[in-house]
């Protein structure tokens, strides 16, 4: 099943910017609107991307922080582990 493409998108720009597009077009051998379109979903996606993962590291570092400053008591095993590296240490 194809996709209506119903939505237009127009924008102004230099001459010297429509010759680069238009060099690259022809060297593509796609249509115009093939190529803009291709090349504008590929900026979408990259930005969301990037805005994505850098909200995530904010959140990770909130998370890392905390985890810094309110560390969790030493369970069994740790405390094991820290006995055995002191006996095996003095």
């Amino acid at each position: 099943m194809t996709t209506a493409m119903n939505k237009r998108i127009e924008v102004r720009c230099t001459t010297d910017l429509r010759d680069t597009i238009d060099k690259a077009v022809s060297l593509s051998g796609r249509r115009f609107s093939e190529f803009v379109l291709a090349a504008v979903e590929d900026a979408a996606v990259r930005t969301i991307r990037n805005y994505e993962n850098m909200k995530l590291n904010a959140r990770d570092s909130v998370q890392l922080a905390t985890a810094l400053l309110n560390p969790p008591a030493p369970n069994a095993k740790l405390r094991a582990a820290a006995k055995r590296h002191k006996t095996a240490n003095s």
